[in-house]
């Protein structure tokens, strides 16, 4: 009976104890839990990390990051050319040149070849040419370093342009034009460019004509004008010995002699601003809508303030106005947004953009101008600021998550005329606009009285006539 008794105390005791233990830390973590939107961190301290640039004897300029984790070696290499510099009779030339003179061959191997000993050795040589500039690209385990550059620089500087793998790459190319017109989303991105930059080679696309027109000449030439080492800059990152590397790379492009280059006149942007509706016929039960105009070169002073200011605008996802008042708010888009695009050489394009239901393409059109043109009437809020500005500086880390990403940051800077120091000043600069910046480059760079308009659907179906914003003009799509 003694027995029975000291156990309930015992017990009595120890549940006591579990109480007290349990109200003290319900006490404890009232007094230090804190929601996390009131979090408080040190702001964030990293520094872009840097290449090594070293001047090839035949002018390659080449970047260098040495790292030792891994037994691969990379290497990329950015070439001044581009579809600006094409004929205007032969559009297409430049991104068949790119293609072909990767699957095409080299005077020493056939592109299968080169195929099948990339494969057994798990690596890949690719190239290809855009709008401002051609790319080549290796990868390769370090073991076959000597393989892997051979490739590179045969492609590079021998490509033979086989007639068998041109012919491929032109029906390819026919083909697609030819459904060029399925998507009103495509249709969208082609015809503003091409409304907003007219006649200069930033607004051409390719036709069945203008592919056609293409012969294997055309390819070599084009390849003998630009693909010279003093017109290259490469980048190389591995497991690597400097010293070593710079005696192979050397060595695979002896051959290739230092030439001046002949650039032909890239006519300059028109910079001319002018309302402009425009309209074409697709069956389907969305519009696409797209609205905007030129925009700025990166070499502009006020780069910094327009990039924040269009994160406000579009360009921040969920928390920028369009989002917030066009799908949050109302319902009538499932995605909407804005892009200032800058331009490297000449004025790149602001475009909004969004996919709506047709019987609420006027509204919809009418919600984005107001929204632009409230940018421009009054400042944003400090908390708009604080979460645009905070977003750009967090997310610029993430184009340094490998030292391939760094290669190419530091490549494009040279490659593009930038300052030495952009990347390391770019995330102060965010930091120091202001809204009266903000609001000073949207009036300044937002001209929502000379916006040009393409929308792409069923005007039988819209809830306003698109007169209702202007003349309209209508989009004639080629049928193929």
């Amino acid at each position: 009976m003694k027995q029975s008794s000291k156990l309930k105390v015992q017990s009595s005791k120890f549940i006591s104890c579990c109480l007290l233990l349990t109200a003290y830390c319900l006490l404890a973590v009232d007094s230090w839990a804190v929601h996390p939107s009131k979090l408080k961190f040190k702001p964030l301290e990293f520094n872009p990390p840097s290449s090594e640039v070293v001047l090839l004897n035949n002018g390659i300029i080449l970047h260098m990051i040495e790292d030792h984790e891994l037994p691969t070696i990379d290497m990329t290499a950015v070439i001044r050319t581009g579809s600006v510099y094409e004929p205007e009779d032969k559009i297409g030339l430049a991104g068949m040149a790119g293609t072909v003179m990767r699957t095409g061959g080299t005077t020493t191997m056939k592109g299968e070849d080169i195929n099948e000993i990339l494969e057994f050795i798990a690596g890949s040589v690719e190239a290809g040419i855009g709008g401002e500039s051609g790319t080549a690209s290796m990868s390769v385990m370090k073991k076959d370093i000597d393989t892997g550059l051979k490739i590179f620089a045969d492609i590079l500087m021998n490509p033979v342009f086989s007639e068998d793998k041109l012919e491929m790459e032109k029906q390819k190319a026919i083909e697609s034009i030819k459904r060029q017109n399925d998507d009103p989303s495509n249709i969208a991105r082609r015809e503003f460019r091409k409304t907003v930059y007219g006649s200069h080679p930033f607004g051409r696309f390719p036709t069945i004509d203008t592919i056609n027109r293409i012969k294997r000449e055309d390819l070599v030439r084009f390849h003998k004008q630009y693909f010279k080492p003093n017109n290259v800059i490469m980048g190389v990152t591995g497991d690597f010995d400097k010293e070593d590397v710079i005696k192979k790379i050397e060595e695979a492009f002896k051959d290739w002699k230092f030439e001046d280059v002949d650039f032909p006149n890239v006519p300059k942007v028109k910079e001319v601003y002018e309302k402009s509706v425009n309209y074409a016929f697709k069956n389907t039960t969305q519009s696409v809508i797209r609205i905007g105009h030129l925009g700025i070169k990166q070499d502009n002073p006020d780069f910094y303030a327009v990039m924040v200011m269009d994160d406000i605008l579009g360009g921040g996802g969920f928390t920028s106005r369009l989002m917030k008042e066009v799908r949050s708010d109302r319902g009538l888009a499932y995605s909407v947004w804005s892009s200032f695009v800058v331009g490297k050489f000449d004025l790149g394009l602001f475009a909004a953009g969004c996919e709506t239901k047709a019987e609420s393409t006027g509204e919809v059109i009418t919600l984005m101008k107001n929204i632009m043109e409230k940018m421009r009437g009054s400042p944003v809020s400090d908390e708009e600021l604080k979460i645009a500005k905070e977003s750009i500086i967090n997310s610029f880390i993430f184009g340094f998550t490998s030292n391939l990403h760094v290669l190419s940051q530091r490549i494009n800077v040279q490659y593009y005329n930038l300052p030495p120091d952009y990347l390391e000043k770019y995330r102060d600069n965010i930091g120091r606009v202001t809204k009266e910046d903000v609001l000073r480059v949207a009036k300044k760079y937002l001209h929502t009285d000379k916006l040009t308009f393409i929308v792409v659907g069923d005007d039988k179906k819209f809830d306003k006539p698109l007169s209702e914003f202007g003349d309209v003009r209508k989009i004639e799509l080629e049928k193929f």
